[in-house]
């Protein structure tokens, strides 16, 4: 029994490793392409030397970066003449960016940095272009037709597509050294929505629809959370005074006039006004300086004539 638990678990064990690597290998051809190669640069695109020489371009097709550090470029011009250039690493600039490009000068001299392979290319005959991983793992290879011209190139018709063509031989297919191989001049949809609303008729009316349908939602929220809020302090208000779910009924179908009445009076009690009935007289006494009972303009100044 402990045998055959052993021999299932080397099984799956070997499964596991298998589906590991299997994976690791997928990620890794799915990264790094060749996408652009120039084998004769008359006048097209210069190096850190300021001199012209031919390309490799690298494309990294992932959405995350990826190190061309210990990878491999073997190039032939000849059946059995394959030299190959070792990327060294060390240099933050082999990590290429997601959706970004890696060139590579082809101008047999290594020294002169990390981007000059040891590697040329004969632009007389055709040449075959390999791109190797650290394991020695064939990534992705291209063979570059021979005599395609001066400052041509041959290209991914864009990048990382499986078709090739050649660029440089008109205006509409240009070269295009570390950058996308196919640059869109145009919008396809803004030409169609401007074709059938030239004067942007359509386009206010459905900008002023949508800032009024958001208005709309935006007082439905408020109201239904108003609501919700108001309930709950209620609720929470009867629950705080001990009221019964009857009494609070009735309360809350009370008019509102009795309620605006019950203010008056108690308005009225706090500032000690009440109704002047006819049968009654009030008499208020007034605190000032000045009062008439005391004027002296009221008094006698001369003694009144009296006729006998």
């Amino acid at each position: 029994m402990s045998i055959s638990k052993t021999k299932i678990g080397i099984f799956f064990s070997l499964l596991l490793a298998v589906g590991l690597s299997s994976c690791g290998e997928q990620k890794s051809n799915t990264k790094l392409l060749l996408n652009e190669v120039m084998t004769d640069n008359q006048s097209n695109f210069q190096d850190d030397y300021g001199m012209h020489g031919a390309w490799i371009e690298i494309f990294n097709k992932s959405y995350g970066s990826a190190n061309l550090a210990a990878c491999r470029l073997r190039v032939s011009s000849q059946p059995g003449d394959t030299i190959e250039y070792f990327i060294p690493k060390g240099d933050v600039l082999t990590l290429v960016k997601p959706r970004q490009h890696a060139l590579f000068w082809a101008d047999g001299q290594p020294n002169r940095g990390t981007f000059h392979t040891s590697c040329k290319l004969n632009p007389q005959t055709s040449n075959w272009i390999g791109l190797y991983d650290s394991g020695k793992k064939l990534l992705d290879q291209v063979t570059v037709p021979a005599g395609i011209g001066a400052d041509h190139s041959w290209a991914r018709v864009s990048d990382g597509a499986d078709e090739w063509e050649l660029k440089g031989a008109s205006d509409d297919k240009y070269v295009t050294p570390s950058t996308n191989n196919k640059t869109l001049n145009d919008n396809a949809k803004m030409e169609k929505f401007e074709e059938h609303d030239p004067v942007g008729i359509g386009m206010s009316i459905s900008a002023m629809s949508v800032v009024f349908v958001g208005l709309i939602l935006l007082f439905i929220a408020f109201k239904i959370v108003g609501n919700v809020s108001v309930s709950l302090s209620k609720r929470n208000a009867i629950k705080a005074k001990g009221i019964a779910k009857d009494e609070a009924k009735e309360l809350s179908q009370v008019p509102g006039a009795v309620y605006a009445a019950i203010a008056m009076a108690l308005h009225e009690a706090q500032n000690e006004v009440h109704d002047v009935e006819e049968t009654v007289l009030t008499i208020r006494r007034v605190q000032r300086t000045y009062s008439p009972w005391s004027s002296k303009i009221y008094t006698l100044n001369h003694a009144p004539n009296v006729h006998k």
